[in-house]
């Protein structure tokens, strides 16, 4: 078993936390912005707060007892717990409130900002920098994060001005096969389906497994909505885009 140093434990714990804070934030101003008051953003941002702060202390004490096991003769908590939360998000998306915030003006570029803290996936670097994470795990993973994390605000800020619609497709499709890329590796190589020295074992007990049981989901499901939010999100009209010809000024 490893236990890393403790600036190690607040940087994972920080960042996890920051895109979950980030989230009811943006769910908060997405009923405002709906015009449903202030009671209801409260109450949605509350709940999921409460929502996302419950499984992340439920996460932790799984791992806490070892159940998030690795070895292939065990059940394979850690994909299971991720995937049911994962669906979870998803499903409470539906919820009328919820529906309603997400589809509220301004909802696309709101989503982008959890995503801005994903620059704390440099924590990987410093597992490997250490020996304990195999580099065809760690590497992708925080190197990917990071990206994401830089872009994230630049994808934001364009989609806010009006533009920025296609780079914020792009910038999620990046953004889930970072994820993917990472969680896969992380699999084979955690559960030593792939022979690599040393193992990814560590994602199993804390405070790593508190990344793919509840960040990871997390941000799937951010990418996921806001993909769904922007398709559904009226287009500028051409005039409010600017003439069609550069140079010529609309009549």
């Amino acid at each position: 078993m490893y236990d890393p140093p403790a600036y190690l434990w607040a940087l994972i714990i920080a960042g996890t936390s920051a895109i979950a804070v980030a989230t009811c934030v943006a769910l908060y101003g997405g009923v405002m912005r709906a015009g449903l008051g202030r009671r209801r953003a409260a109450l949605l941002a509350g709940a999921t707060a409460v929502l996302l702060g419950g499984w992340l202390a439920a996460s932790a004490t799984i791992a806490g007892y070892g159940w998030y096991d690795t070895r292939l003769s065990q059940v394979p908590w850690m994909p299971i717990a991720a995937a049911g939360f994962l669906a979870v998000l998803l499903a409470l998306s539906k919820i009328p409130v919820a529906a309603r915030a997400l589809a509220a003006p301004g909802m696309p570029s709101r989503l982008l900002s959890p995503h801005s803290f994903r620059v704390a996936g440099v924590f990987f670097l410093f597992y490997l920098a250490f020996g304990h994470l195999p580099a065809l795990f760690a590497l992708p993973a925080g190197l990917g994060d990071i990206a994401v994390g830089i872009a994230a605000p630049l994808a934001a800020r364009k989609l806010a001005q009006g533009t920025g619609r296609r780079a914020t497709l792009w910038f999620n499709a990046f953004g889930i096969t970072d994820l993917v890329v990472a969680g896969t590796l992380g699999a084979l190589t955690g559960y030593q389906l792939l022979n690599v020295t040393p193992s990814a074992a560590p994602i199993s007990e804390l405070p790593l497994a508190l990344v793919p049981t509840v960040t990871v989901p997390l941000l799937l499901a951010l990418h996921v909505t806001s993909v769904i939010t922007l398709a559904r999100a009226p287009r500028p009209a051409p005039s409010a885009a600017g003439p069609l010809i550069p140079g010529v000024a609309s009549a």
